[in-house]
């Protein structure tokens, strides 16, 4: 078995389904974690879905993964248009990276952008909803085909 892909949430993720159903939609994080195993099982591959609403935690766990994860899924919520250190961690990390983000953070606030992140990305998926947890998966899996 490969070694799993970490799949990371920021801030406020750990409301989804609760905050703001309109823009991200009524699954819950749980929901989105249960549709990942069961997609990364189908393709061969596991997962391994983590939330935090501290930028050190998912700094910590991006380190963590530079030995033990064969790709990252990132949703940094609103550290995607403020942190240089999650940069800096996911710059140090060898494998994959693709950014996700629920909502079409284009078609929002000027501010939502702008994200750090798609700087190191291979991907970035924005606007699909909780969906594009799972196209990021599948382009993650072929990656690793290859």
């Amino acid at each position: 078995m490969p070694k799993p892909i970490y799949v990371l949430n920021g801030p406020n993720l750990n409301l989804l389904g609760l905050r703001q159903p309109e823009i991200y939609g009524k699954e819950t994080l749980e929901d989105v974690a249960a549709s990942l195993g069961d997609l990364a099982e189908d393709l061969g591959q596991t997962v391994r879905c983590l939330q935090s609403n501290h930028e050190g935690q998912l700094v910590d766990w991006i380190h963590e993964a530079r030995s033990q994860a064969s790709g990252i899924i990132i949703n940094p919520g609103a550290y995607s248009h403020t942190s240089i250190a999650i940069l800096d961690a996911l710059n140090a990390f060898e494998g994959p990276v693709i950014e996700v983000h629920i909502s079409n953070i284009h078609k929002r606030e000027a501010f939502r952008h702008h994200s750090y992140v798609s700087a190191r990305a291979e991907g970035v998926i924005a606007g699909c909803g909780t969906e594009g947890y799972l196209l990021a998966l599948r382009r993650l899996a072929g990656l690793s085909a290859r």
